[in-house]
Parts: C-alpha cells; structure tokens; sequence
C-alpha cells in the first residue's frame, strides 16, 4: 500500500461518515482489515461534531483549529504494520482491534491533518450544488471538482440553463 493512497483512504471515510452515507466497500475492508467493528450510532453521533469541523477546515484548506482540536482528542499512536504481507510495511496511526470511535479519530485525524497542510494528493471539496452541504475528496486529474455527484452537477447545469433561457425570452 502506498502512503497517499492510506491517507487518502481515511480522509474518504471521514468524508462518508461526515455525509451520513451507509458504510462503503472501502470502509468495510477497511474495517476488517484492521479488525474494527461499526461504531455504534451513540458513540459515532458524539465524535461527529468534531469530525465535520476538521473536514470542513481540511475542504477549505484550513483553519488549523478544528483539525488540531480533533489530533488533541485523539492523539494519533504511529506504527509500523504490515498486515498486507511481508515486505510491505506502512504507516497506521492507530492499533488494530481498537474501538471503532478511538481508531477513527486517531485515523481520520492524522489524515485530515495532512490534507490542511496542503498534500497534493488529497484534496476535500463542498459541493456548490445550492443546497447541497455535502463533502467530496477530488480526486480529478487537475482538482477542479465542483459538484459531490452528477446529479447536483447536472442539477445546477439545467437550473443555469433555465435561468439564461428565462433572461433571454
């Protein structure tokens, strides 16, 4: 596994679970590779606060705050593990097999902390959808995403569309 792709990983999972989405294939093997359960919704509802303020300054490229705020209450524990085989080490900033919550600030906040401090290879973005409060990772060749899905590109497409047209009849 490659560093960025491991960074880039949990940043999209701070994303969906920021966004209320259903847990992910990537979440889910995520998970069990670490041997992590789903949080359950108590102990998830309680941490989200913290975590869509540290998205949120990571989609605007910070402020720091949020993001330190999180790395405070979850104190990332670096390691060495090489669960994908021998001669594959890479980084994780929390154990296997801890509570779901402790792994996912831990995770999420070494990520997301990365990110504010501007890695190229992940970028977070709000979707300007109007309306839509929804986060996405860019993950487009020049970074220049706009929308979190095609339908709320598509969406403000016609509404411009409409608009223009109205204008000019």
């Amino acid at each position: 596994m490659r560093y960025v792709d491991y960074i880039g990983n949990l940043t999209r999972i701070a994303v969906e679970i920021v966004n209320g989405d259903d847990p992910s294939e990537l979440r889910q093997e995520m998970f069990r590779q670490h041997r992590i359960a789903e949080p359950d919704t108590t102990h998830l509802a309680q941490f989200l606060p913290a975590l869509r303020a540290a998205v949120e300054a990571a989609s605007q490229a910070g402020p720091i705050g949020p993001v330190n705020a999180l790395l405070e209450q979850h104190p990332p524990l670096i390691r060495v593990d090489d669960h994908d085989g021998e001669g594959s080490p890479h980084l994780h900033f929390a154990p296997n097999a801890a509570d779901a919550v402790s792994w996912l600030g831990r995770s999420c906040a070494a990520a997301l902390a990365h990110v504010v401090c501007g890695d190229p290879a992940v970028t977070i973005g709000r979707c300007h959808a109007t309306g839509c409060t929804r986060f996405y990772v860019d993950d487009s060749r020049n970074r220049t995403r706009r929308f979190c899905s095609n339908a709320c590109a598509s969406r403000t497409t016609v509404a411009a569309y409409r608009a223009r047209h109205k204008a000019t009849s």
